[in-house]
Formats: C-alpha cells, structure tokens, sequence
C-alpha cells in the first residue's frame, strides 16, 4: 500500500475513533481503562508526545481538548460519573503492580 494512502486511512481513523468518543461521553474513561488500558487521556498524552516527536508543540491541555472535543474541566463537569472508591482502587492497583 502507497505510504501516503496509509497515512490517509490512519487519520481517517483516528478522526472517527475521536468522534465516537465525544459523541458517547457516557464511556467512561475508567470503563475504557478496565477493559483497553488506555482512555481519551491516553490519547492525549500519545497525541502531544508524537507532536513533540515532529517538532510541533502540542501541549498535553490542547491536546486534550482535541480529543474531548471540550476542555477537560468542562468535560469533566458535564460527563464525569463518579466512581467507587473500591472501582478506583482496584484500577490503581492493576497499574501499580510492583
């Protein structure tokens, strides 16, 4: 496949996997990091590091806002469930493995 074509269908896809995100605020991040151990901060973070990488500063807030199609604070606000605090543990605890 051309490399330039891949590209293409790359971004297309990250397009789509964004926009299915912000249109179901009702996935909650602590559900993707259960089930996929990544979430839309995840992406965030993968977003401003690979900018870096291309010489372009993105910062992790702006790239943030791209993927919650809102600032975080507002997401947060508007989307958030709050979660257990046995949910949250168990979560921690499955990253923090020593």
């Amino acid at each position: 496949m051309d490399e330039n074509i891949k590209e293409k269908i790359e971004a297309a896809t990250f397009r789509r996997l964004l926009k299915h995100f912000q249109e179901n605020p009702d996935i909650q991040n602590i559900d993707l990091m259960e089930l996929a151990d990544f979430c839309r901060n995840c992406i965030s973070k993968w977003y401003s590091e690979e900018s870096s990488k291309n010489g372009i500063s993105v910062d992790y807030d702006s790239a943030r806002e791209l993927v919650y199609g809102m600032s975080y604070k507002d997401w947060k606000e508007k989307y958030q469930a709050e979660q257990s605090s046995e949910r949250i543990e168990k979560l921690n605890s499955k990253f923090h493995k020593h």
